[in-house]
Parts: C-alpha cells; sequence; structure tokens
C-alpha cells in the first residue's frame, strides 16, 4: 500500500470513527431537539462526503492514463477536503439558529382554518406584499427576473397555496423558473412558503436548436413532503428584530430571516444603504420600508438585504458579500410603478 493510499486509509477511519460518536454529546448533556438535529446533520453531512468521494475515486480509476487518474485522485481529495470543513462550518451556522429560536422541535402550527382560500376576497392583506392574481414585477440589475402571480393554486396539507412564477434571464436567456407555492394566512396577513418547484437551465454550444437544458431542481421542497414544515415568507406584522424560519427542508432549504428595520429611508443607514440605487428608494420609501436580512445554514457565507415597501412589496435585494443586486423596473398594478428610475 503506497503512503497516499495509506493516509487516506487513516483519514476515512478517523472520520468514520468521529461520525460515530457526533450523537454522545446531545443524549449526555440533554440537549433540545434543535442541537441534536445540528449534530445529526453534522453526521449525514460527514457520511455524504465520504460516499461521494469513493464514488469518485471509483470513477478515477477507470481512467485509462496514469497520470490523469492520478490527478483526478487528487483533486477529489481535495474536494472531499473542502466539503468535509463546509459540515462542520454548516454545524456552526445551525446551533447559532438554535442559540436565537431555542431548543423546541420546528413543527409549526399549519391548520387549514387559519389560511385564506381565495385571492381575491383576503381578510388581512399584506401591504408589504400585495398579492393578486395577475400581478407582475419585473427587477434588472446583476440578474433579470419577472415575477407573476398565477391563476393557480396548490392542494398542500389541507390548505391552498397560490402560485408565484419566478423566471430568472442571463443574457435573454431562461436559466432558472420557480413555481413559488405561498399561503396568506387570514389572521395576521403573514405569508406562508407551502414550497416550491425549481428548474436550473445550462445552455450548450453546439446544439441544434439551443434550447435550455434542466441541469438541477436543487431546493425544492413540499410541506409535509420527506418531513419539510412550512415557513413564513414574510411576517404579518414585522418589529426589528423578528427571527424566523422561511423554509424547512433539512439539508436542502432552510433559509432563515431577521427583520432589521420597520423604518427604512435612504440616508439614514449607511450599511443598509450599500448597494441601494438612491433615487428608486427616495421614490418608495419615506421611513416605512421594511429590510430583512435572510442567511441560510446550508451556505454559512451567503448573505442578503431584501427590502420591501408599502404597497409594492420587494423592491431590492443586495448582497453585500458579492457586491450584487437586483432592483425593481417595473409592476402591472400600481401607478407609483410608472414613476420608476431607468433601469441603467
Amino acid at each position: 500500500m503506497d503512503i497516499m493510499n495509506k493516509l487516506a486509509t487513516i483519514w476515512l477511519l478517523a472520520l468514520v470513527a468521529v461520525s460515530l460518536n457526533l450523537s454522545q454529546p446531545a443524549q449526555a448533556s440533554g440537549q433540545g431537539a434543535c442541537s441534536k438535529t445540528s449534530q445529526l446533520m453534522r453526521s449525514a453531512c460527514f457520511a455524504e462526503t465520504r460516499d461521494d468521494f469513493l464514488v469518485q475515486k471509483a470513477k478515477c480509476f477507470n481512467e485509462s492514463e496514469r497520470y490523469e487518474k492520478r490527478e483526478c485522485i487528487v483533486e477529489a481529495r481535495e474536494e472531499r477536503d473542502e466539503v468535509h470543513e463546509a459540515c462542520f462550518d454548516q454545524y456552526e451556522a445551525r446551533e447559532e439558529v438554535c442559540d436565537a429560536l431555542g431548543q423546541a422541535a420546528y413543527d409549526p402550527s399549519f391548520e387549514a382554518e387559519d389560511f385564506e382560500t381565495s385571492l381575491g376576497s383576503l381578510t388581512t392583506p399584506n401591504d408589504y406584499f400585495p398579492m393578486s392574481v395577475g400581478h407582475v414585477w419585473t427587477y434588472g440589475g446583476d440578474e433579470e427576473i419577472m415575477v407573476e402571480v398565477l391563476d393557480e393554486t396548490k392542494h398542500i396539507d389541507d390548505i391552498t397555496c397560490f402560485v408565484v412564477r419566478d423566471i430568472v434571464f442571463a443574457d435573454g436567456l431562461l436559466v432558472e423558473d420557480t413555481d413559488d407555492w405561498f399561503a396568506v394566512n387570514r389572521n395576521d396577513g403573514a405569508i406562508w412558503y407551502c414550497g416550491e418547484e425549481v428548474k436550473d437551465f445550462e445552455y450548450f454550444d453546439g446544439d441544434s436548436p439551443s434550447v435550455p437544458e434542466l441541469v438541477a431542481i436543487d431546493g425544492s421542497f413540499k410541506v409535509e413532503r420527506d418531513g419539510d414544515r412550512a415557513g413564513i415568507f414574510f411576517p404579518g406584522y414585522p418589529q426589528v428584530g423578528d427571527i424566523y424560519r422561511q423554509e424547512f427542508s433539512l439539508g436542502n432549504a432552510e433559509d432563515m430571516a431577521e427583520v432589521v428595520s420597520t423604518t427604512y429611508s435612504y440616508g439614514q443607514d449607511s450599511e443598509l444603504d450599500e448597494l441601494v440605487p438612491q433615487e428608486l428608494a427616495e421614490l418608495l420609501c419615506n421611513n416605512n420600508c421594511i429590510v430583512v436580512a435572510e442567511t441560510t445554514p446550508i451556505e454559512p457565507d451567503v448573505f442578503e438585504y431584501k427590502y420591501f415597501a408599502p404597497g409594492i412589496g420587494f423592491f431590492v435585494g443586495t448582497s453585500p458579500p458579492d457586491e450584487e443586486v437586483v432592483f425593481l423596473t417595473g409592476c402591472s398594478f400600481n401607478s407609483v410603478c410608472d414613476a420608476l428610475p431607468a433601469d441603467d
């Protein structure tokens, strides 16, 4: 056995030993459901990393050239180590969620009597998420996006969920097509997330005709399928400091949100102003816009601010780490959109 294989064997044995012991602290300390979930997801991440590495290594042994086989194995090990580190990062991020939300099991009340059955007669409309059949929003910036409320519903866990189509273009070509399923709470107007069907596309040189090829459905989930739970996409009465789960599909979709301002106007907070188009914010906000910070423990480095204006809804999204921004360029239901700044 050469030295590289010996090291790989030692690493794998150590990984298995660590994984087998991961659940022990939770049992010993009596930690709650949240931390136990974090620890089990860490174990699952280690196991998946090991499986993916072994599969990739098997593929490497089918390279006929010795050099290519060696390079393939080296790359597989490097990727394994990176993903292994990411397992720890995800664990720490999930534990931060537990610190914020507590140790209770995540099983929110999601009962049909609390939700609307038609968008045509909402008991408590949400002014920051105005949803009616035919409403259309368009966005520009680092992405070209169109969002439309369709005349369609999904029956999920005995609840009527309304279909909102979200499509993303790059250079005029469709790259993502998502149906989001939302329910409206009749008591407070909160917008609940019932799930989403995600389709990611790519185009490949030489195809004739050049048509989008489905390459991924990552992030798709549905309440009560495979243990998935509903989350709050946008609260009914947001208060600064509110922290909530937007979706709960372990290892797949775990977005979190925190309300950071309910009185936003441009020029009051330099951090929140970063990347925000000033003219747009000054048009839509008068000490009454809501800013939400979104994160996910699946990708701890991802961080976004989303801005919501009364009567309009989502109008700006910024990603400070990536210096990216998307902003409203049009809407079909509010005359204010006639005065939106030109999309430069």
